[in-house]
């Protein structure tokens, strides 16, 4: 059988910060999109154009929520209380069900984005409480997180469904972290560079370092950021690469490991 694998993409990020223009040519590419609720970027028209989209591409639906600071992006740090991150969650969660809804489909995953994301990879109680909260809104949901960080940890206590996610476009340091944006070889722009770094990552179930060190990790699913023209060819090759070797393409909810017994 052949490995199964997922592409997903942060999609609806419009603001000041971040273009979207390219949101409906990388909805041809990716199998799952990150939708943002408008929080740290995005409103409701933005949500329904890429829910619009993503249906008709067989795309699979997630919610992508953040710390309500659009004047950051959503990348600052800002320590809320456990009642409070459960709020943020369930109503970001709740604005795109009900777009979603409306076009007949549904979230079927999240993944926390930003300062968030970064904080709970770190941080064990934050991880736990999302995962909690993503459990109690739905235990079908799948939880999309950074493979080997707190949050997979957290979420596999609870029995979640877990999809493990590396980066196309970023380095990693030796501790399984993603080197810092502050540093110069933070990002992969070179396509070349970025399908070969997937595709190793992918066939040997390991982080490639920027060191040259390799990390045994799961690996199922792929994240292309799409804010730049670098972006939609990184994920035109990256695909493509994957399809050349023999990887079937799959949303995130059609795949096997997620079909109940």
């Amino acid at each position: 059988m052949s490995i199964e694998i997922n592409i997903n993409c942060d999609l609806g990020e419009k603001s000041k910060h971040h273009s979207n223009k390219h949101d409906p040519e990388l909805l041809k590419i990716v199998n799952s999109a990150n939708i943002a609720c408008g929080y740290h970027a995005g409103d409701k028209d933005t949500m329904n154009r890429v829910v619009e989209i993503s249906k008709k591409n067989g795309v699979s639906i997630g919610a992508h929520p953040s710390f309500n600071d659009p004047e950051n992006f959503g990348r600052e740090r800002i320590n809320l209380s456990p009642s409070e991150i459960e709020k943020l969650i369930i109503d970001q969660y709740e604005i795109l069900q009900t777009i979603s809804s409306k076009h007949g489909e549904n979230v079927t995953h999240m993944k926390p984005h930003g300062a968030l994301n970064n904080m709970a990879c770190e941080d064990i109680n934050l991880a736990t409480i999302l995962a909690k909260v993503i459990k109690s809104i739905n235990p079908e949901l799948i939880y999309l997180v950074p493979t080997g960080s707190k949050m997979e940890q957290a979420a596999k206590k609870l029995d979640m469904k877990i999809a493990c996610e590396i980066f196309a476009d970023r380095n990693y340091e030796d501790d399984g972290n993603l080197v810092s944006r502050k540093k110069p070889n933070a990002l992969i722009t070179d396509p070349e560079l970025a399908k070969k770094h997937v595709l190793s990552m992918v066939k040997n179930q390991a982080l490639n370092c920027h060191s040259g060190k390799q990390i045994p990790c799961e690996i199922d699913s792929v994240c292309i950021h799409g804010d730049n023209l670098s972006s939609l060819n990184t994920a035109k090759a990256v695909k493509e690469n994957l399809l050349n070797n023999g990887l079937k393409l799959i949303a995130l909810n059609k795949m096997e490991k997620f079909k109940n017994d």
